[in-house]
């Protein structure tokens, strides 16, 4: 018998992913409290809140159901920089980005209810220097508003990177290969 497959998100861009991987899921997503003790590392920040969010998926999800649940921040100089409040948060955020390089941490918590596994990974993004012109224009767009860091290396702000090092599709939100291997190793999932 085949386990349903469950993307606790409402992401798109998780979805897309996991679509483009050929892994046949349902998107079932529940509210989850995302406040964090503060000085928290951004590596920890992302395993306590995929966590959060597979645990408050799993009461309502099917019973036997595999749960991926997923968390993604951008860290800079050590602090985390999540989704943006406002369009000047999200100008705030670019211009800290413009010229330099940081981090992306993507928590990935995958579970059956009987057994939970918990990962991250990290991805380092280059970004060139932006003008202040290029973020107001990006910012119109909407295109930065939910996405941690403002941007998604996916969609217009691609023109601004300048190089990464490590997984591409973790900075999109979702890291396909760990999820792969977790769900390979630790679950016995097909993946083929």
């Amino acid at each position: 018998m085949t386990r349903q497959f469950i993307l606790a998100s409402a992401s798109p861009r998780r979805h897309d992913l996991l679509t483009a991987a050929g892994i046949p899921h349902t998107v079932l997503s529940a509210d989850t409290d995302e406040s964090l003790p503060s000085g928290i590392a951004p590596h920890e920040a992302v395993d306590i809140l995929s966590a959060r969010k597979a645990e408050a998926v799993l009461p309502i999800a099917p019973a036997g159901s595999i749960i991926l649940a997923a968390d993604t921040v951008v860290a800079l100089d050590g602090g985390i920089l999540g989704k943006p409040r406002d369009e000047l948060d999200a100008k705030r955020m670019l211009l800290s980005l413009s010229g330099r390089e940081h981090h992306v941490f993507t928590g990935v918590t995958v579970t059956d209810g009987m057994k939970t596994v918990t990962r991250h990974e990290r991805t380092a993004v280059r970004m060139r220097i932006i003008s202040e012109e290029e973020i107001d224009a990006y910012i119109k767009t909407g295109e930065p508003m939910d996405k941690a860091g403002a941007y998604g290396i996916q969609g217009r702000a691609a023109f601004f990177v300048s190089g990464i090092e490590g997984d591409y599709a973790n900075v999109v939100g979702l890291p396909v290969s760990l999820v792969g291997e977790i769900l390979r190793i630790e679950f016995a999932f097909p993946l083929f």
